[in-house]
């Protein structure tokens, strides 16, 4: 009995401090900031990206066959459209319904003469150089309204739901301050938004064959010179003058500059179909963000996604524009190194920029998956989130410092392709040939050709083959 009421006095002591530390919190810590599940910044919920809308597709039909079927169905036999009393008829010979094709004598004059038709197959109601109703419908997933287009951008449309009356803008309004004047209304997103793309990423050929792909038919140099031009630039990070200096005054070599960066382009456009369709196994955590190059002194960005666990690269992607479209494609490029669809199972982490989350509910769209966004928001861990994944983002800091470390001494690139190509000779040697503490200092990837070569220059000429090896395979692949 003695021991049931030690128990019941330490159950009344805990219950005490518990209700002490509820008033506590009630009383001294606000939580007004936090009325908005992502963030307490009120600026960042214009970026939120909202589940996708009701999407209702018009199909086309032929005017022949629903003929047929209201015959069948109804008994009803649609006729051509007889003009009485001599009437001339408004309806040119030349408009044809965009729905079922019908000719025009099938198509009544909608609107006395301005131009508006009526078919009295499909009662589809057009007018001629575009549709009066839309190939595609995009309705709130909330109240059911139609959504209006309210931006046009370079790779997607903007679609708003305008409804008051929204369940979805109703709740929202309720979570605001109300002693808010009305600029300072407009910082919190209020009202459903869907972005609809209008370029299909999904159709892009990720792995293409570049026309630099060559055979290397050196007339003065050899494949061992090509081994200390990539050795030199890629490892010990020197411009493509210091490495035709070095080579000059080390090995008695006369290059050019030129040759240097020739060398170079080509020698990636050979790697790189190699490095992006080798099997990393990769792990189940994920880490993405993008970091800046200068192309001809304008900005440009650089887009990784690696596996946070083995460090690898699995998916890059260079572009002059931070919109979603490389965020897709660098995904396609990681996911494709998963033996399964990703899941909830896999954890990505990204930091708070939209483009993420946005891309993510496009590739769930397009493939079925069940992909989600884990987004560590700002520099302190002030929640959850952020306390528990912040080493992953870490991660894939360290990666943008270390590739910054040797893009620096090359003061830019001058073309598109010259970006594209040296981030890929990087994420190469990265993946490949670079020692590694969290691998005992040795390459993250083990390939059994690469160890049997002690010198550097042997392993870059040995990647070279076993890229000009995959461009045979996937040349054979398109030829079948």
């Amino acid at each position: 009995m003695s021991i049931i009421l030690h128990l019941l006095s330490l159950i009344q002591e805990q219950q005490k401090q518990i209700i002490w530390l509820l008033s506590f919190i009630r009383k001294f810590i606000s939580l007004k900031q936090y009325v908005f599940e992502d963030s307490k910044s009120p600026e960042y919920q214009k970026f939120k990206v909202d589940k996708p809308p009701i999407i209702i597709k018009h199909e086309i039909f032929d005017y022949k066959n629903l003929i047929k079927y209201f015959k069948n169905r109804y008994g009803k036999l649609i006729k051509p459209i007889k003009i009485r009393n001599n009437a001339i008829s408004n309806v040119p010979k030349s408009a044809i319904c965009p729905r079922c094709k019908a000719p025009y004598n099938y198509l009544y004059d909608n609107n006395g003469g301005k131009g508006q038709y009526k078919c009295s197959v499909c009662s589809c109601v057009f007018k001629t150089g575009r549709h009066f109703e839309k190939p595609t419908l995009f309705r709130c997933p909330y109240c059911g309204k139609e959504l209006a287009v309210v931006k046009n951008r370079k790779v997607f449309r903007v679609h708003k739901c305008k409804n008051p009356d929204c369940q979805y803008y109703q709740n929202n309004l309720k979570k605001i301050p109300t002693n808010l004047t009305l600029e300072e209304r407009f910082k919190y997103k209020l009202h459903y938004i869907y972005r609809e793309f209008t370029i299909d990423f999904f159709k892009m050929n990720l792995y293409p064959v570049s026309k630099r792909a060559t055979s290397f038919s050196f007339k003065k140099f050899n494949p061992h010179i090509l081994g200390l031009v990539l050795t030199y630039k890629v490892n010990l990070k020197l411009s493509t003058r210091q490495t035709a200096n070095a080579l000059r005054e080390v090995h008695g070599i006369n290059i050019s500059h030129t040759t240097v960066a020739n060398y170079a382009m080509t020698a990636a456009a050979v790697i790189k179909p190699f490095v992006d369709s080798f099997d990393y196994k990769p792990s189940s955590v994920l880490s993405a963000d993008e970091t800046y190059i200068k192309k001809l002194g304008v900005k440009h960005y650089v887009w990784f996604i690696m596996d946070a666990c083995k460090k690898s690269i699995l998916g890059y992607q260079v572009s002059h524009t931070r919109s979603v479209g490389p965020c897709i494609l660098a995904m396609r490029m990681a996911f494709e190194k998963l033996k399964i669809l990703p899941s909830k199972a896999l954890k990505f982490i990204a930091d708070g920029y939209s483009a993420y989350p946005l891309a993510a509910q496009k590739y769930n769209l397009e493939t079925g998956s069940n992909l989600e966004i884990t987004q560590v928001i700002g520099l302190n861990n002030v929640d959850a989130v952020s306390t528990e994944y912040r080493w992953v983002k870490q991660i894939v800091e360290r990666l943008n410092r270390t590739f910054k470390s040797s893009y620096r001494n090359t003061n830019g690139y001058n073309s598109s392709d010259g970006a594209l190509y040296g981030v890929s000779l990087w994420v190469a040697y990265y993946n490949f040939l670079r020692p590694h503490p969290y691998n005992y200092w040795r390459p993250l990837n083990t390939v059994d050709a690469l160890n049997n070569a002690e010198l550097m220059p042997a392993k870059w000429q040995i990647l070279i083959k076993l890229g000009q090896l995959k461009i045979l395979k996937l040349q054979e692949k398109q030829v079948g």
